[in-house]
């Protein structure tokens, strides 16, 4: 359970540290203030855990998943930073807006999961196939190096050790059984490391310089404050969010085996939504379901809750001492590419499966994938496609989960709903995720 839960901490690692690193560097936090930042973002992301694989009452998904720091909120963010005259109101006006998305969020779940019944095979399909997508050029931009900036960026030396750690995870899910093969990413990421000391990629000053307690202080940087326009840029980030944790909860359901219904998802987005609106007082950003851990899941086929919670639980000790959350920093981001492309692809994967079950031979859905997968893909293969745009609308369409979602659902509706001549057998009527599945098996034993 522990080294299982490792794992998971080390496959979110870099994306729970990375938004917090850019905000505290706009907002010009010292050395220590940006520690002190990062710590509280792991405290929070392992408190938001504990909510969503734990859970209580009807908070919860209780569902393998790990929640973070959503990255969906950086931009936002920095735009705020950059309109606060005195950047040390910056982070109070951030945590006020995040506390009022989040608790609008919390009122608003039990409506937004009835959104469920619009999410067939086709589109649930649709969507784990973008996130896993989505989520690969991050792996390949771990790969090429820590700073884009730098000269060696994408040099010969990162991406060896990328193919290294991706090689070693292959092998050892190729040749090995049990628990090595169930650890395999671990492992790989730790030989991975230790491969990369003699090219002198490894940073152990992180760990020098940490402090062994640290406990990340409420309201650390001041009292909340609340700016209209602050908080409206962080709710539509909260829409985002919640579509994105929506799409994530059923991927996982798939993978697991455990379709996602209205009930779980209602309570999955309660635990993103108070988790964001409590990550503020400890001075956390706004939460969300981690996509990177579904494709951890699917490729280990460890499907407790409790190995996740372990895994929460180990993002709380990070958050309390500092020194044991810098030996995580210690892994290469190149390394961590290569292990990304296992992970990533694992869940584009499970979309790909959910697909051939959705009835591809249907004009009609083929249309539905093929245009949403294009409208999703966009703002990975043209980054500037909506330069043009308001600040506002760039939030959401460039997700390309969000937009590829939005797509595929509406497709959906247009095609396989409203009027006009529909396909014979309509394999994509509104159904539970998991309906038709259920109902071949039980065909199938009949």
């Amino acid at each position: 359970m522990f080294t299982s839960g490792l794992q998971h901490v080390a496959a979110m690692y870099a994306g729970v540290v990375a938004p917090p690193l850019i905000v505290g560097a706009a907002v010009g936090l010292s050395g220590t203030e940006l520690t002190f930042l990062t710590g509280a973002s792991l405290f929070t992301a392992g408190l938001a855990t504990f909510l969503q694989t734990l859970g209580f009452w009807k908070i919860g998904a209780k569902l393998p998943f790990v929640n973070g720091v959503t990255f969906a909120g950086v931009a936002p963010m920095l735009a705020i930073v950059d309109t606060t005259d005195d950047k040390a109101d910056a982070l109070p006006i951030i945590f006020g807006a995040i506390i009022v998305a989040g608790v609008l969020g919390f009122l608003a779940a039990p409506w937004f999961s009835r959104l469920v019944r619009f999410f067939p095979p086709v589109v649930t399909g649709t969507v784990i196939t973008l996130i896993g997508v989505s989520l690969l050029p991050v792996a390949f931009g771990w790969a090429q190096g820590p700073n884009p900036a730098a000269e060696n960026y994408g040099s010969v030396k990162f991406l060896a050790l990328a193919g290294i750690t991706l090689v070693v995870v292959l092998l050892l899910r190729r040749f090995t059984r049990g628990f090595l093969k169930q650890i395999a990413v671990l492992v790989g990421l730790v030989l991975g490391t230790l491969i990369a000391i003699p090219f002198g990629v490894t940073d152990f000053s992180a760990v020098a310089e940490a402090d062994i307690v640290g406990f990340p202080t409420p309201f650390h940087f001041g009292a909340p404050q609340f700016a209209l326009a602050a908080i409206i840029s962080m709710c539509v980030v909260m829409l985002v969010s919640m579509t994105e944790s929506t799409a994530d909860m059923l991927a996982l359901g798939e993978i697991v085996e455990k379709p996602a219904d209205e009930k779980t998802i209602a309570g999955g987005l309660r635990a993103d939504t108070l988790g964001s609106a409590l990550s503020p007082l400890f001075n956390g950003f706004m939460c969300s379901a981690f996509a990177q851990n579904v494709g951890l899941v699917a490729m280990t086929k460890i499907r407790s809750r409790y190995v996740v919670a372990c895994g929460g639980g180990l993002l709380v000790l990070m958050g309390l001492s500092p020194v044991a959350a810098s030996l995580i920093s210690v892994v290469p981001r190149p390394v961590l590419g290569g292990a990304g492309v296992v992970l990533f692809g694992s869940v584009a994967a499970s979309g790909i499966q959910t697909l051939v079950k959705a009835g591809l031979e249907k004009d009609n859905n083929v249309l539905i994938v093929a245009v949403s997968l294009a409208v999703g893909i966009i703002p990975i293969t043209a980054p500037e496609f909506y330069h043009a745009f308001p600040e506002t609308a760039k939030i959401i369409l460039d997700s390309g989960i969000s937009t590829g979602c939005v797509a595929a659902v509406l497709l959906n509706v247009v095609f396989n709903h409203f009027g006009g001549r529909k396909d014979d057998d309509e394999v994509t009527a509104p159904m539970e995720p998991g309906e038709e599945i259920r109902s071949a098996k039980a065909a199938h034993a009949h």
